[in-house]
């Protein structure tokens, strides 16, 4: 996810708990959505599309903050 920020991620795992925390639910959210679609875990089609549309809120979120973090 995002490779052009690769760094600047590394560096805010390292500084900003509120960004970590972020990007450890989406990378958490993006392995269970794995494991529904692998038939590992089970779900219904609107528990998945929940789910889907959280990691994509959380995806806005952090390149958001990317964003603002590369301007400062």
């Amino acid at each position: 996810m995002f490779p052009e920020y690769r760094e600047l991620i590394t560096q805010l795992k390292h500084t900003d708990l509120h960004f970590t925390r972020l990007f450890d639910h989406h990378n958490e959210l993006d392995q269970k959505i794995k494991n529904i679609e692998a038939q590992i875990e089970l779900a219904t089609q609107e528990e998945t599309e929940s789910l889907k549309k959280e990691k994509l809120r959380l995806k806005d979120e952090i390149y958001q903050l990317l964003q603002q973090a590369s301007k400062a």
